[in-house]
């Protein structure tokens, strides 16, 4: 048996999120389906860096399988993506060691969140990009991200449901750009718990409209207290843009 490493694309819209679930279309069953396919019906397991939700897109989530088939690499890309659905790409297909592991070994991640800034709906953006038609103040939103760079307790800033117990993360960048009317946040980290980027975008939202200040985050980190945060910003907004490995 061979391991390979694949890094995937996917536009999240049309999915139920990665992991598989009863009766609901999900990357990681399109992958299986795919695979087993290519292997005569036969179970083929496939790993992932880490879930997403419903909606959440991704750039550059990394999987791994392993395999019996001898096919060069460069043939298993075009292969995968002959059996794959139109929302869901195969960039690059690697052979690795067995003891490669694309959730154990990754040692961190970027993710992305896209603010379309317009009053004006735009139905080509409204599965890619949370449509914000307020002003905000994005210097207030920088200040008050320097409170979370470092190593903290994110209990506060993840969802209720979240069943890990330890909840201390370290974000090591938080960058802010703009393109056109978009505004897009950078969060690099070695992990993030569930829902995370998507309450510490809600948050930072609502310091740029005026509803809090810079200094209050670090009394809502301290706390460890999920209702003293802002809100879950939408899933449309989230990218899994890439994951780090040593």
């Amino acid at each position: 048996m061979q391991r390979y490493r694949c890094i995937i694309s996917y536009d999240g819209s049309g999915f139920s999120g990665y992991q598989v679930q009863p009766n609901k279309r999900t990357i990681q069953l399109e992958l299986e389906t795919a695979l087993a396919k290519m292997h005569k019906d036969a179970t083929i397991k496939v790993i992932g860096s880490g879930r997403t939700d419903a909606g959440v897109h991704a750039k550059g989530q990394v999987i791994h399988f392993d395999s019996s088939l001898l096919i060069p690499e460069n043939r298993w890309e075009v292969a995968l993506n002959s059996l794959l659905p139109e929302d869901i790409s195969v960039l690059e297909v690697k052979k690795v060691s067995e003891s490669f592991h694309a959730r154990f070994d990754a040692v961190g991640k970027e993710y992305r969140y896209v603010l379309q800034l317009s009053s004006k709906r735009d139905p080509f953006k409204r599965k890619f990009a949370y449509q914000y038609p307020f002003r905000l103040n994005v210097e207030a939103m920088r200040a008050a991200s320097k409170y979370f760079l470092g190593t903290h307790d994110f209990t506060s800033f993840c969802s209720a449901k979240t069943e890990v117990e330890d909840k201390v993360r370290t974000i090591e960048t938080i960058d802010f750009f703009m393109e056109g009317n978009l505004l897009t946040f950078r969060f690099v980290g070695n992990g993030f718990l569930y829902n995370m980027v998507r309450i510490l975008v809600g948050t930072l939202l609502e310091v740029g409209s005026g509803q809090r200040s810079p200094s209050e985050m670090e009394d809502i980190l301290a706390n460890r207290d999920r209702r003293l945060a802002g809100k879950t910003a939408p899933a449309q907004g989230l990218y899994l843009w890439e994951v780090f490995y040593n």
